[in-house]
Formats: structure tokens, sequence, C-alpha cells
């Protein structure tokens, strides 16, 4: 483990707080995002808390997610479900006022709380209530009766740390593994990581569909079209962008970012310049 950590080279091109986000300019201009991160006894599984809150919408704003290689809990009026990964991208659309507060697992932690392969879950929306039936249920009622945003993450903290979460130093490899992924943007294919990790590649797919609940090389261009999407925003021209970031040429670039996030890298770089500050 140790030496898969001091191998991180924090190559990331650029660092955001909307990573993921579509549009993410117009997204801060209709509601309002903050972070609160858990206390030490719950880190080792969650990666931190987001709380979205809209106030007097005029017009339903409909906000477009490319997802993680996480595990998501989220309670809002009318949506209390756990998601695993998701392949493609998916919105939620906001109404009126309201507020969300989700639950961001670390990749590797929510398989202590599931007690198997995270893998079940991937492409799946399962409602709290049902993965936890005996308690959930008034988990989702504490959460949305508490004005309080941070009253309301405590509630989420003291549930997930009386279900007992055990370490597990797979999880923590698996953890250490995809955020390799994340920042070193020279992470571009599956025999590289498994090299980094010392592990077989059959051995790190297993690791990684055990845990994390899709296979490497999914993460890998996850992460790669993330980073297309920001440097997209900063006006990277596409050649130069798919090289970087370990494409075979341009027109692979594009289909893999057009089918993640639902537009053209050229049409999503024009929307950017109607909502960037």
């Amino acid at each position: 483990m140790a030496d898969i950590m001091s191998r991180l080279t924090g190559a990331r091109l650029v660092e955001t707080r909307q990573r993921g986000w579509v549009d993410p300019y117009a997204g801060l201009a209709a509601f309002d995002y903050s972070r609160r991160y858990p206390s030490p006894e719950l880190s080792a599984y969650v990666e931190h808390f987001w709380v979205v809150t809209w106030t007097d919408l005029d017009e339903p704003y409909e906000q477009r997610i490319v997802s993680h290689p996480t595990v998501n809990m989220t309670i809002v009026q009318d949506f209390h479900q756990i998601a695993g990964v998701i392949r493609g991208g998916f919105s939620y659309t906001m109404r009126g006022t309201g507020r969300a507060l989700g639950t961001r697992f670390r990749p590797g932690g929510f398989r202590t709380f599931l007690g198997g392969p995270v893998s079940q879950l991937t492409g799946r929306f399962v409602r709290i209530g049902e993965m936890f039936a005996a308690s959930g249920p008034a988990l989702v009622e504490q959460v949305l009766a508490e004005p309080d945003a941070g009253a309301a993450v405590a509630h989420v903290e003291r549930f997930l740390l009386a279900l007992g979460p055990e370490p597990d130093p797979l999880a923590e490899e698996a953890a250490a593994l995809v955020g390799m992924v994340e920042d070193d943007v020279s992470v571009t294919r599956v025999d590289e990581l498994a090299d980094r990790a010392g592990r077989s590649m059959r051995s790190l797919q297993r690791l990684f569909r055990d845990y994390v609940g899709i296979g490497p090389k999914w993460v890998i261009r996850r992460f790669r079209l993330h980073e297309a999407a920001e440097r997209v925003h900063q006006g990277l021209d596409l050649a130069t962008l798919a090289a970087e970031l370990g494409y075979t040429d341009q027109a692979h670039l594009t289909r893999d970012f057009t089918a993640a996030v639902g537009m053209s890298p050229a049409a999503y770089a024009r929307l950017g310049t109607t909502t960037r500050p």
C-alpha cells in the first residue's frame, strides 16, 4: 500500500470542485453547492458529503452529470436512493425550493456496508429503505425533517457508524489505485495500472469489480473524459487534447466524449462560452 501511494504523481492537468458536472457555471448560478468532510471514524469509507440547495427557481433546472467511479447515497424529497457506478450520464431536475444531501463513498468504501461485490450495484438505483430495511426509512425521515444541513449530515454519519463498518486493506488499495488514475493523466492503459499496482491484469480487474464496481478500463476512460471536459472549457484544441489524454486520435476522443456527455466537444465548448463568468 505504501508503495502504491508513493507512486502518486499529482500530474492532473486541472482541478475543479465541479468535475463531472455538465456546464458547471450554469449550475452554480442556479443552486448552492457545498461539501462537508466526514469524521475521522468514517473517513476510510466516505469521501465527502455534498449539499445542494435551491430556492424559488422560476423555471425547472436540470443538472447533468458525467458520473464518477463511486457509490452515492442521495436523500432529497422525491429521491432517496443509493446509486452504484452509472456508466452513462444522468441528471436531476430541481424545481421550486429544495435540498439534496448526498454521501459520496470512497471507491471501495461501500463494500463493507453492502457485504458483497459492489458490481452488483453497477448501473442501478436502489432505494435506501430497500438496502437498509431495518433502519433506512427512519434515516430518510430524519434527514428530510432536519432544516439544518450540518445536523442532517450528522444523522447520516451516526447511521453509517451504527452499521459497524470494518477496515479492509483491499478497499484501501482500490481507493489508492482509483486516486492514482484520477490524479495522473499519464495512466491511460490497464496494463500500465496493473504494473504500478504490482498485480496481474486479471487480478486488477477482479479487485476493481469487487470493490469499485466496474473495471479499470472504464475508470481510466472516465477520468480522462472528465479531464477533457475541463480542457475543452479552457479552449485547448482537440488534437492536442487527444494526444495528452492517451487517445489514438481526435475522432476517438470525440466519439467517447459525445457518448458520455451527450454532445460533441465542439458543442460543449460553445455551451461553456454562454455561462462562464
